[in-house]
């Protein structure tokens, strides 16, 4: 199969879902099956490379709520007292700061639309932190409505729905409560957004099947003689 020629428009893909969801799994089985077709793709941290202020998010935070530091995992469980505190006061801190990570992220967005890669992936995107607002308020809903506008929509945007319990039990740092409340968060965007695809609970080798299959059928490169056979791609990998 051809790579997909040098003047192809690059394209955003965006994984977002719960803590414990398996988004670093798929993005990474996604970038690797998509380089071994030749495509040029790069991954980026929404916290590490787009959020705005985050190192001074995460020291207030600690010091503020006293909450653990680190990623949780089954034989070191933390717990984390930061996105999962709320109060009316941090939703406004929240809003202004989800602001500055809109800004940060369309700036980003169109800087890497000109880079020349194939493909952009987002582990995590805006999608996320709005997420942690409480949505069933309507002025909450308008503001998410609003941001999404701002930012450019990924071509795909990816939302790995999860089972609380079972996300809770690999990345255990934040309580079931707060993950059952996200997951209705992240079902409330994909509705508002109208773009993002919800990706059922389901065992990791088929979640990789869903989202390669449908990933090459959306993300065409359709350029005559370069457009990837994306039925090819899927017999090759046995999806």
């Amino acid at each position: 199969m051809r790579a997909p020629r040098k003047n192809s428009r690059t394209k955003l893909i965006s994984f977002s879902g719960i803590d414990g969801a398996g988004k670093s799994t798929q993005i990474q089985s996604l970038r690797t099956r998509m380089e071994k077709m030749g495509l040029r793709v790069q991954v980026l941290q929404f916290w590490d490379d787009v959020a705005t202020f985050t190192r001074f998010r995460e020291a207030t935070a600690h010091t503020l709520f006293k909450g653990d530091k680190g990623v949780g995992t089954p034989s070191a469980p933390v717990k984390r007292r930061d996105k999962n505190v709320q109060s009316w006061l941090m939703s406004g801190v929240r809003l202004c700061l989800y602001f500055a990570d809109a800004v940060s992220a369309r700036s980003m967005a169109k800087k890497k639309l000109r880079s020349g890669k194939d493909v952009i992936i987002f582990d995590r995107y805006i999608y996320d932190q709005l997420a942690n607002l409480n949505l069933r308020n309507p002025f909450m809903r308008a503001y998410a409505t609003l941001i999404m506008r701002l930012v450019p929509r990924p071509d795909i945007g990816y939302y790995l729905d999860a089972n609380p319990i079972q996300a809770q039990a690999r990345k255990p740092e934040y309580p079931v409560e707060f993950l059952h409340t996200c997951r209705a968060s992240y079902l409330a965007l994909s509705e508002l957004s109208g773009r993002i695809r919800v990706i059922a609970p389901m065992p990791i080798r088929e979640v990789e099947q869903e989202v390669l299959t449908h990933a090459l059928k959306e993300l065409s490169f359709a350029d005559g003689e370069t457009e990837i056979d994306y039925h090819n791609e899927r017999q090759l990998y046995g999806a």
